[in-house]
């Protein structure tokens, strides 16, 4: 009997590989609109069928069984002879307020925002200047600051995209020789609180704009650390807090392009107490073709916000472009690694 006979997965051929691939683009889409009806929502406390659930999502009966029936293909719903679909342990995840805020990160990279500056990711290739500014006319985070809406599901979304990695962090990295630990544009506090509910004695401060420091309450009190969190509201292209021992920025150099990453940098730098450490967390791209998060988070960059992803050697000439130094590179369980650098 041969090998296919007995139900293994066929070797696909290189042009079918390469047609599966794009098709990944549909696949993308089918969750999005998933995730927009909020179909794990209406079928979270029992099975529905299509046409009980039409009304409520305003879409057409057979239409939508066509696409929950896909669903079940790409195992995020199941269904009985009967046609009630209900929840697979993927699909539990879309339900609003599921664990990972994976629904709001499905929200972002698959609505509008996202995907009109991606229709302009040619014009990103061709001159190194932003889609997003090409569709919408100004930069993402100041149309953040002028869509309100917007910028919350983008902070929930850094939840989501980046939600294992605070616990990789702090396992990883030892915070507790730190006294004060300055979260610079640390937007709800997701990985300072962690730091400092794994570090008792440390003081913290979360650094970022006024209209993202308005939502960071919350998550900081669940936590039970918004005794030790001092809120500050500023822009780091013109000054930090001072006198921190630890400025964790967490993906924020990769935002930017090179100068302000060296304005920011350099802010840091002159705020830190002596013997201060900078912690960056990012994703470091290995050497080598291996596949890695970063490389597809760096098209995001550059089509985005126009920062970049960076190698190791990337960084230390950064920072020392900055008056600082590369200590040393931690790995974490995670995508991300931290990148220790101190005072040249």
């Amino acid at each position: 009997m041969s090998e296919t006979s007995r139900g293994a997965a066929p070797v696909l051929t290189p042009h079918a590989q390469i047609v599966q691939m794009m098709m990944g683009s549909l696949v993308a889409r089918l969750i999005y609109t998933a995730a927009r009806l909020r179909l794990a929502d209406h079928i979270a406390a029992a099975p529905r069928t299509a046409e009980d659930l039409a009304a409520v999502t305003g879409t057409h009966a057979p239409a939508l069984h066509r696409l929950m029936r896909t669903l079940t293909g790409l195992g995020i719903l199941t269904h009985d002879s009967e046609h009630h679909f209900a929840l697979t342990p993927l699909g539990d995840a879309l339900r609003t307020g599921a664990p990972g805020a994976a629904l709001p990160t499905i929200l972002t990279f698959g609505g509008p925002v996202f995907t009109r500056a991606f229709d302009e990711f040619e014009h990103s290739l061709a001159t190194g200047e932003t889609g997003f500014e090409k569709a919408f006319g100004l930069p993402i985070f100041n149309y953040f600051a002028g869509h309100p809406e917007d910028a919350a599901l983008f902070n929930d979304t850094m939840i989501g995209f980046h939600g294992d990695e605070p616990a990789a962090v702090v396992a990883a990295y030892d915070f507790s020789g730190f006294r004060k630990i300055v979260d610079i544009g640390g937007g709800t506090g997701n990985l300072l609180s962690m730091i400092l509910s794994r570090t008792p004695a440390a003081q913290g401060v979360l650094f970022d704009l006024p209209h993202v420091i308005a939502s960071a309450t919350p998550l900081i009190k669940e936590r039970g650390v918004d005794d030790r969190v001092a809120h500050e509201r500023g822009d780091f292209f013109q000054a930090v807090p001072a006198g921190g021992d630890a400025y964790v920025l967490s993906h924020i150099i990769h935002d930017w392009h090179e100068d302000q990453c060296l304005t920011i940098l350099r802010n840091c730098r002159t705020a830190m107490a002596p013997g201060g450490r900078l912690l960056l967390v990012e994703m470091v791209l290995p050497d080598g073709d291996a596949f890695h998060p970063g490389k597809l988070l760096d098209m995001v960059m550059l089509t985005v916000p126009g920062g970049q992803e960076r190698t190791a050697p990337e960084y230390a000439r950064l920072l020392d472009k900055a008056g600082l130094r590369l200590v040393r590179i931690v790995p974490t369980a995670s995508a991300v690694s931290v990148v220790e650098a101190a005072a040249a």
